[in-house]
């Protein structure tokens, strides 16, 4: 992806990519801005257990899950093979990570609280191989890239790499691996399907209506299904849709106070216990107030 910077003539200047001289340099980057770049708690850097190091150890609290974060310049790697190393090595020791998460955050978490299904792992680098990029393709693969690169001006790009709507999944080859299947046991990425298995047909069509819709909003949002919800992310959540048996339960990221709602169609649910991320609910059945939704989302893009 070419840059570029528009002059006072209305001319294009490019801006040359200032490529990275060691890995350390990207791992400071993504560490001292864990939170903004992919919106995690930063644990620890270094963490080394069983006689391996992980890098970088984040927390996602959305998803109640670490996230194991590996920087790579070798391009050669297997990263499907570190992957399901460091995914395994976690479910293997799980008192440990939590340990880790108390002593360096100074919290409480119990081992029961953490939702070790959504663990995940995350490769970045200035550049995959198409190798890489291929062998993660899988629909339902806990195991992410992302492409960092630096240009001058002191501009940085972080993008995840998505994966083809034409994704399989990998059960399949799990029965070739032990390791895989092992770890694919255990830890679930999900899907839209997941969530619409068994929704009665208005219901999944009342889904795509307001999914389309929200897409609409903004380029690049992005759908992000979890165990409970699926997110509508434009660098964060937008909003979480649930899928009930009959209808929907739409949530939109705002604290209480910072919604515009003039015909009061949203629930505060700031004190109460809900799925979905921010403190307002509502409850649709059919697309009438589609629009009237769509104009309270849109708030809540940054």
């Amino acid at each position: 992806m070419n840059l570029f910077q528009i002059t006072k003539t209305n001319n294009l200047n490019l801006i040359k990519e200032k490529p990275f001289k060691l890995e350390k340099e990207i791992q400071q980057l993504v560490e001292n801005n864990l939170p903004e770049l992919m919106g995690l708690e930063m644990v620890k850097s270094e963490f080394v257990i069983k006689g391996k190091r992980i890098d970088t150890l984040g927390y996602d609290m959305q998803s109640k899950a670490f996230v194991i974060i590996e920087y790579k310049r070798d391009k050669n790697a297997s990263v499907v093979d570190q992957g399901f190393t460091y995914l395994s090595l976690m479910l293997e020791n799980k008192a440990d990570f939590v340990l880790s998460y108390n002593e360096t955050l100074h919290k409480t978490i119990h081992s029961s609280a953490v939702d070790w299904s959504q663990t995940r792992v995350v490769f970045v680098s200035p550049s995959f191989t198409e190798n890489q990029r291929l062998a993660t393709n899988f629909k339902d693969i806990a195991i992410e890239l992302w492409e960092i690169k630096r240009y001058e001006n002191d501009l940085i790009s972080i993008n995840p790499i998505k994966k083809t709507k034409s994704a399989e999944s990998i059960k399949p080859l799990t029965k070739q691996n032990s390791l895989i299947q092992a770890v694919t046991a255990e830890i679930k990425v999900y899907t839209e399907e997941d969530h619409l298995n068994g929704s009665l047909e208005e219901v999944a069509e009342l889904y795509e209506w307001y999914k389309n819709a929200i897409l609409n909003l903004s380029d690049d949002i992005e759908i992000v299904p979890k165990k409970l919800y699926i997110a509508f992310k434009k660098n964060k959540n937008i909003a979480d849709i649930v899928i009930l048996k009959k209808r929907l339960k739409i949530f939109i990221n705002l604290k209480k106070g910072q919604l515009d709602d003039p015909k009061e169609l949203m629930k505060d649910v700031s004190k109460t216990g809900h799925w979905g991320n921010g403190d307002y609910e509502t409850i649709v059945n059919s697309t009438m107030n589609l629009e009237y939704i769509m104009s309270l989302i849109k708030q809540a893009i940054a």
